[in-house]
């Protein structure tokens, strides 16, 4: 990044993220940001802001949400806001659920993006992780390879950027996920944050970070630390899918508006004399 990154123009001023808790930033906590989240939108629109005081984004995705539900949700709220820049992550919801077509997910998807197409934004879309890593989402590689392939050609007939977080290794590293397995960690959204800008061709001064040592234990301890984890995260997923609800069911939209990045939250309260 230069040393004064305002000698730089960048071609977008206004920047609209939609999808779900990808984009939410679940599993990024920060009590400085609205939602209480963080995640690598934010982080990827504070560096954009660093070369236009006016820079404007908002982030309409909502954790838990199926593409339909973004499509019906979000997809004419985003055009609303006039973007010149859209962030599109949908349909990993939909992909990782038992019986769905990953064809099917990117048929929908294409139509989301053909409709945001027509305003002549920049749209960023994202294939999926490697899942080879995890032992429980292990089985859905093939579908996720599928759907990956499928947003490339989708990004490729509407003249997309894409963000490929398949081939990024450090994602394959538990040390980048959060305590459900499901979620990226600080590490895990800063790594994406840089790879959206990179994607982008824009200049930055992020740099990779270093995670924590990989702690040490034996079988005993991992087979219990699996017990808790299917306990609290894994089983209640399944609830939530048999009961037909959603994480997402009571949450709204953390940035629903374009405004600038760092806004002040308390303000002091003028009062009268």
């Amino acid at each position: 990044m230069p040393e004064d990154p305002k000698q730089i123009e960048l071609p977008w001023s206004r920047f609209v993220a939609i999808g779900d808790s990808f984009t939410e930033g679940v599993g990024d906590p920060d009590a400085d940001s609205p939602g209480g989240l963080r995640g690598w939108a934010d982080r990827f629109a504070d560096v954009l802001s660093s070369y236009d005081e006016e820079f404007a984004y908002a982030n309409l995705a909502v954790r838990g949400k199926l593409i339909q539900q973004i499509t019906d949700e979000q997809v004419s709220a985003a055009l609303d806001l006039r973007p010149d820049l859209i962030s599109v992550c949908a349909g990993g919801n939909d992909v990782i659920r038992p019986g769905t077509d990953p064809d099917e997910v990117a048929a929908k998807l294409d139509r989301v993006v053909e409709r945001l197409s027509e305003s002549g934004a920049t749209i960023l879309l994202f294939t999926g992780v490697d899942t080879a890593f995890q032992p429980v989402f292990r089985t859905i590689r093939g579908k996720v390879a599928i759907f990956n392939e499928n947003v490339r050609k989708v990004a490729k007939r509407h003249d997309c950027v894409v963000v490929d977080q398949w081939s990024l290794e450090e994602l394959q590293d538990s040390r980048y996920w959060s305590g459900d397995r499901l979620h990226l960690n600080a590490l895990g959204h800063h790594t994406i944050a840089r790879a959206a800008l990179d994607a982008l061709n824009v200049p930055h001064d992020l740099r990779p970070l270093d995670p924590p040592p990989l702690p040490t234990r034996g079988w005993r301890e991992a087979r219990k630390e699996d017990v808790v984890w299917a306990r609290e995260h894994f089983v209640p997923w399944v609830i939530r899918r048999i009961r037909h609800v959603s994480s997402g069911d009571a949450i709204s939209a953390k940035r629903p508006q374009p405004e600038p990045v760092h806004v002040p939250r308390h303000s002091p309260v003028a009062t009268e004399n």
